[in-house]
């Protein structure tokens, strides 16, 4: 079986998704060459920072169109974090920024309230509304670990495997096809997230 690819475009933690990985006793590799991103069968797409900053990283490192290929390829794909928000078709994180528009929707920040701090950080719970494969057997009422100030808003809501709340209900998952990807950190996410990379690694 292929190592699981892990996209470096200079933005993530990635070698603490790698060790996640090789936690639930499957490798992964951290490749920046496109053509390596094209030849994966699983293919993982973390962030962290500035979407503006990915999406320019992305075009300079002509990795744009291997993740693209590989998501209409049907083969089974993993966005984290700004990997979630950078499948969507606009940003308006610090301006207004195309994504790779694989799916249609927005990428919008948390308005104010009373009592809660934009960043949204630390533990909140998951609402399953799909059971996406790496969501199986989730158990009600999980939690995972959040560090973002924007969500995405898919145009179709069909996309949302999971809602979490802020203190409105946002998508903090979403799942099509061969495509799952969350705005939290399953590799911070203890147990929970651990289980999740593990099915992703089993899923094909």
């Amino acid at each position: 079986m292929k190592p699981i690819v892990i996209v470096d475009y200079g933005m993530g933690n990635l070698r603490s998704v790698q060790k996640a990985f090789e936690k639930v006793e499957h490798e992964a590799i951290i490749t920046s060459d496109p053509q390596r991103v094209g030849e994966a069968d699983q293919l993982v797409l973390p962030g962290v920072g500035a979407f503006r900053d990915a999406i320019a990283r992305l075009h300079e490192a002509q990795l744009e169109e291997p993740i693209r290929d590989h998501l209409r390829a049907g083969k089974p794909f993993f966005g984290i974090c700004l990997g979630l928000q950078l499948l969507f078709t606009t940003s308006y994180e610090d301006g207004h920024y195309q994504g790779l528009n694989y799916f249609p929707g927005e990428v919008v920040k948390f308005g104010t309230h009373p009592g809660l701090k934009v960043p949204h950080m630390g533990w909140n719970e998951l609402r399953v509304k799909k059971e996406a494969p790496p969501l199986r057997d989730l158990p009600a009422g999980s939690s995972v670990y959040f560090v973002h100030s924007y969500y995405v808003v898919p145009g179709d809501p069909a996309l949302t495997a999971t809602e979490t709340d802020y203190p409105t209900p946002f998508t903090s998952a979403i799942w099509h096809d061969n495509v799952f990807a969350t705005q939290f950190h399953p590799e911070k996410s203890q147990r929970v997230g651990l289980e999740m990379l593990r099915r992703f690694a089993a899923w094909h």
